[in-house]
This record gives C-alpha cells, structure tokens and sequence, in this order.
C-alpha cells in the first residue's frame, strides 16, 4: 500500500478512527528497522502513512530514534510530504506553553546521530540552508490561523542529545545565541529528509519553559500540556493535508542536484 503524506509524531497524535482502510506496514530498510510498525491509510481523500517517531509505547530516547529507517521507510511507500510534530520547551517569555510554532531554522548540539544515507562510496553535501519545505510551512501558518491555534511563524529550533534536559547555564546560553525552543528529535529527521528529497515541516508544541524562567522541568507538566493541547496538532493536521498539492514546485524534490561528490 502507498502513501503520499507522511505524519510522524508521538502515540497522543494518532486516533486509527481517522483512518480508512488502515493498514499495519512493518518494513526492514538498509539501516535496520524503523521505530514502529507505519500505519497507512486514508485520510480527507489522501493517502496517509503514521509513523510513532518513539514506538508505539514511547520507549526508544531521542538519541536511539533510528532516523534513517524511518525516513527510508516513509519514502519507500511513496512518501512525498512530511507532517512532523514535536513537544519543546521555550526560550522566549513569547513563546508560551501551549503554543505552536512553524519552526524555520534549527541549531544541531547532538552529536552521537548519524546525519546521511552517503556513508560509503559517496558523499553528500546537502543544502539546509533553508531546513524546512516553504510550502508546506506556509500551509500550517495558513491553517493555523483558520483553526484558531495561537501559532508562532518562526521559530529557531535548538537540537540537544537529550534525553537529559538543560542546565541552567546551558538555557542561558541557548537563549543569547538567538534560539526560541529547545528538542531532542528534529535533527538528523529533517536533514535525511531533505536528503530523501521529502518535503518537510515541523510543528512543534510549546510545554514548559526549559528552566532558564527559574522552574524545573518536569515530565508531568509536559505530558499534562501536551495532552490539553494534542487536539489543536491534530486539527492542524486535518486542515493541512486537504491544502497540500499533489504536484511539487518546491526545490526539495531536487535537493541532490549537486550534491553528491
């Protein structure tokens, strides 16, 4: 069965009674096997395929998500466009919990996650300049203002190992060098989808103030927001995938142009 329009996110995400004709897809890829069975089926007339970024139970940390299955196996299916959503914290007083933001710029601070498919033979230099596909985060601004969610345009995503959170002086330091939100999953996700030629956007969900506002981070308060605000995710979502194009004008589906050595 074939997808045109991956979502990938937490387990809260995903209700199957939106799905018809669902089917469980479990894939092998040459980089082992993704973090879960992928689920497609059909959604507002679009063939959809749901992929739990952590497992179904939320049991694989940040560092161990194995990327490259996951986008592999979403592109073997057919995926072109790639819905990614996220829990963060926020950087800026602005950036409220409970709010969403259309990320547009990341800075990477992992460093034990494999960034390519090119680890042998070839090599790829690929462009991400701009990380995220324009058209499709100018969908989700669109439709976040018709469903009424509190969404920020921008956002600059800082990517850490995890799964520990933030010192202080770490919080401190992310938010001098102009970071807005602070995760642990973009990076390497939209960097091998770029490579895979996958248009993608991230819409990351706003739970707590990491803990440079003097406030802990607590997984309880996260999990609580996240679960009082999953609903306006999935609305976005809904709204979105009737706006996306069948056809691609953008530049991601040409991103290896000149970019392999």
């Amino acid at each position: 069965m074939k997808a045109e329009i991956g979502i990938i996110g937490g387990t809260g995400l995903y209700d199957p009674k939106l799905l018809k004709n669902l089917e469980e897809i479990a894939l092998q890829t040459p980089y082992g096997s993704p973090s879960d069975k992928i689920t497609v089926g059909e959604l507002q007339g679009r063939k959809i395929a749901f992929l739990p970024r952590h497992g179904k139970n939320h049991t694989i940390r940040p560092t161990d998500v194995n990327s490259r299955a996951n986008i592999f196996a979403l592109k073997k299916l057919g995926v072109q466009h790639m819905l990614a959503s996220s829990t963060v914290g926020s950087l800026r007083e602005e950036y409220e919990p409970g709010n969403i933001v259309v990320v547009d710029q990341f800075i990477d601070r992992t460093t034990r996650r494999e960034q390519s498919f090119y680890t042998e033979g070839k090599v790829c230099h690929i462009s991400v300049a701009e990380p995220m596909c324009p058209n499709l985060r100018k969908i989700l601004i669109e439709v976040a203002g018709k469903t009424g969610v509190k969404a920020h345009s921008k956002g600059t995503y800082v990517c850490i190992e995890g799964p520990r959170f933030s010192t202080k002086a770490e919080s401190r330091m992310f938010r001098s060098w102009g970071s807005d939100i602070i995760g642990m999953t973009l990076v390497p996700e939209c960097v091998l989808a770029r490579e895979a030629e996958i248009c993608y956007a991230s819409m990351a969900m706003v739970t707590d103030y990491d803990v440079w506002k003097e406030h802990p981070v607590c997984v309880d308060d996260i999990v609580r927001t996240m679960q009082a605000n999953i609903a306006n995710v999935r609305n976005m979502i809904l709204e979105a995938i009737v706006r996306i194009p069948e056809e691609r004008d953008c530049e991601c589906k040409c991103a290896l142009k000149g970019a392999l050595v």
